[in-house]
């Protein structure tokens, strides 16, 4: 499927200014350039163009907005020069598996002043002589080069941190508590019913007694009405 038609799919009827991420790997450029994408796309900020037969960037778009840019196992050697202009705001961009030969080649990525990952693996680049070097030299504001600092510290994977993060907020112990508190719950409740049963059945007895004695009371009413009615008579 060609790139411009495969971009067509993928709109699935949405505007182009309303499209953040866009992956359109695995299609064909006809002619090595970007087809299908226009100014329109404002408000792309994440765009994969991996392995679709690239050899030049420079009918790319201006994207101001875009962040991350995915261009590996492309035929790119050179004209890198159009994303400084087109993408000003990169901080991620993966040539990886393209042609890019000559140091020289990179320092149109100077002017991508928020750059900070760079990946140029499989790339005949690094097979120069003290190429992370020259690479960090050549570009200081790029914090991580293939994966790796200039310390060798790995970057830090920001999409499994939030995975991780999720996972936590998700399952937590927040859950067990809440089981734990029902069952205290439960417990409390069930004590607070026999609780109140005992209360019932001592109230029951106490009711019993009380019914018990204004019967005798009015027993002895009774009596006594009957002592002053034989008196009334006597008078």
């Amino acid at each position: 499927m060609d790139m411009k038609k495969r971009i067509t799919l993928e709109l699935r009827n949405r505007s182009p200014a309303e499209i953040v991420e866009l992956v359109v790997d695995n299609s064909r450029s006809a002619d090595g350039e970007v087809e299908g994408l226009t100014d329109e796309f404002t408000q792309l900020e994440f765009l994969s163009v991996v392995n679709v037969g690239l050899s030049s960037l420079a009918k790319l778009p201006s994207l101001p907005k875009l962040r991350k840019l995915e261009l590996s196992d492309n035929n790119l050697s050179g004209s890198l020069d159009s994303l400084a202009q087109k993408c000003p705001n990169l901080t991620y961009l993966n040539l990886s598996g393209n042609k890019i030969k000559e140091l020289s080649t990179l320092e149109a990525l100077q002017n991508l002043k928020s750059l900070q990952s760079l990946d140029l693996f499989n790339c005949e680049i690094t097979s120069l002589e003290d190429y992370r070097e020259s690479v960090f030299e050549l570009l200081p504001q790029v914090t991580y080069l293939d994966g790796f600092d200039q310390e060798d510290n790995e970057a830090p994977d920001s999409e499994a941190d939030d995975e991780d993060e999720d996972g936590e907020d998700r399952a937590g112990p927040t859950g067990d508590n809440g089981e734990e508190d029902d069952e205290e719950e439960d417990e409390d409740g069930s004590e607070g019913r026999e609780d109140d049963y005992e209360d019932e059945d001592d109230y029951a007895e106490e009711e019993e007694e009380q019914q018990g004695a204004p019967g005798q009371k009015r027993k002895r009413d009774v009596d006594d009405e009957g002592e002053e009615d034989d008196d009334d008579e006597d008078n």
